[in-house]
């Protein structure tokens, strides 16, 4: 955006043994056609899901400026070594150190968020990330769908949807396997309700950042409340979008909405921009990734 636990293996592999028996129970109930001895044997009716790998051994991260820790360090620039998905920064304790290690994590991932970018750029983004062939790559991206001059600038949810889709796709034409862990969509107007309180964050955001949502911020107008519903609106349409297109795809976990509904406060935001995660919201991003990834199950 431009503004701007660990499973244990016995469980995995009792999961993995249930299945197997399974499979020897539906084959033993089996008889050739037409034999009235098993005319009413139970049939199968789930199917063993691919495993996921809960400690993942490489690490590519795709999105926008909140994974290129825009404003994190300073003002208006990127510091991606504060990124919460494959920084190197001992204070965040990123999703890739915490995966990998400190070692690992400067040297199996690779950053291809580029800020400002939107949902369209993620297709672009996964073709640079897909010859590493990573193990698990993150996506955290449409604020800036959403962080139009106007609300009629956002991108229809279509849009959005359709690009999320092609994302994957490129990534799945050249690396089949990676698995593919989606952060939801921030709640904007949380973040301008926390921003607010700020003189001087106010007088940034009078710059344009985020201005479908962030413009008189001071207002409480029935136009200014109905533009900050827009908004919001589309951001939860978004999150619909990523949890449905992820959810066909049986590598791919949503993060369940836990980062929309998490409530970031002041003492998260970037100092400069009081939009942006600082440092310490970066740890956040970080900490609530790694929950979700190395959960024994995805979340609903």
């Amino acid at each position: 955006m431009r503004w701007l636990r660990r499973s244990g293996r016995s469980r995995a592999a009792r999961g993995g043994s249930a299945a197997c028996a399974a499979a020897l129970l539906a084959l033993a109930g089996c008889g050739a056609p037409g034999d009235g001895a098993h005319h009413h044997r139970p049939r199968a009716t789930h199917s063993a899901a691919p495993v996921w790998n809960t400690r993942p051994a490489s690490l590519a991260a795709v999105g926008d400026s909140i994974t290129r820790g825009f404003d994190a360090c300073g003002l208006l620039s990127d510091c991606p070594a504060v990124s919460w998905s494959t920084g190197t920064d001992a204070s965040v304790d990123s999703l890739a150190v915490r995966l990998l290690g400190a070692a690992g994590a400067r040297t199996h991932s690779w950053n291809a968020a580029r800020s400002g970018a939107r949902m369209a750029d993620l297709p672009a983004q996964m073709a640079e990330v897909a010859p590493h062939r990573p193990a698990l790559v993150t996506v955290l991206a449409g604020a800036n769908d959403a962080c139009r001059p106007s609300v009629s600038g956002m991108t229809q949810v279509a849009a959005f949807r359709a690009s999320f889709t092609a994302a994957l796709r490129r990534l799945r034409a050249a690396s089949p396997s990676s698995q593919v862990y989606v952060a939801s969509v921030p709640d904007l107007r949380r973040l301008w309700s926390q921003g607010r309180a700020n003189p001087l964050g106010r007088e940034v955001w009078k710059l344009g950042i985020c201005a479908s949502m962030l413009k008189d911020a001071s207002s409480t107008g029935p136009a200014a409340t109905a533009r900050r519903q827009a908004v919001y609106d589309r951001v939860v349409a978004y999150n619909g979008a990523l949890r449905d297109v992820c959810g066909r795809d049986p590598r791919c976990r949503y993060d369940g909405g836990a980062v929309f509904d998490y409530r970031f406060s002041a003492a998260l935001l970037s100092p400069w921009d009081w939009f942006h995660p600082g440092k310490p919201g970066q740890g956040k991003l970080a900490e609530i990734a790694y929950t979700r990834v190395t959960a024994a199950r995805a979340a609903p």
